[in-house]
């Protein structure tokens, strides 16, 4: 039994000291131009969806219902935060958002009406770590996040006349 405990504290040990040596000597791949290391996506998606299934707002959601001035107020504070890399109307993808290591959803062409509406909120609110996403939690303040939320949620393509008015004049669409 001493020797099977012995022979996994080696390995242990073995295997902390490797993974020192590949991040000391800069042989984990920093580069956002190339793909992920083999596991590194299901670590990072099984942590991000574990984190926000646990600290997720859930209904009822503080803000709401959605009006046409809740949707204007989220065009406004999406065009000013979110469209440098989540795109905008009648603009193309900027380069920012294609030479990111993960790229971010174009919600211009691709509405992501599959997330409920408190996970789009703790990712706003939290930022992703190790991707490109920040924190808006310093910057916005919980309404306005709200806003952007509901305006997401949304979608651009069947927007109220006013709100519609708005994302297109704002991008000379």
């Amino acid at each position: 039994m001493r020797a099977y405990l012995l022979g996994i504290a080696t390995v242990l040990v073995v295997l902390i000291a490797g993974a020192f040596v590949l991040v000391w000597f800069g042989l984990v791949p920093a580069r956002a131009d190339q793909p992920p290391m083999p596991g590194e996506k299901w670590i990072a998606n099984h942590s991000l969806n574990a984190t926000i299934r646990r600290e997720e707002p859930q209904p009822p959601y503080p803000y709401g219902p959605v009006t046409d001035a809740t949707l204007i107020a989220g065009v406004k504070a999406y065009i000013a935060n979110c469209a440098v890399c989540h795109g905008s109307a009648g603009s193309p993808q900027s380069n920012i958002s294609k030479g990111m290591y993960i790229k971010p959803p174009q919600f211009t062409r691709h509405t992501p009406s599959d997330d409920p509406e408190g996970e789009d909120y703790w990712k706003i609110e939290h930022g992703i770590r190790f991707s490109a996403m920040p924190s808006f939690a310093g910057a916005l303040d919980e309404a306005t996040i709200w806003d952007i939320v509901y305006f997401i949620k949304h979608g651009t393509k069947d927007l109220p006349p006013e709100a519609d008015t708005v994302w297109h004049q704002t991008h000379g669409d």
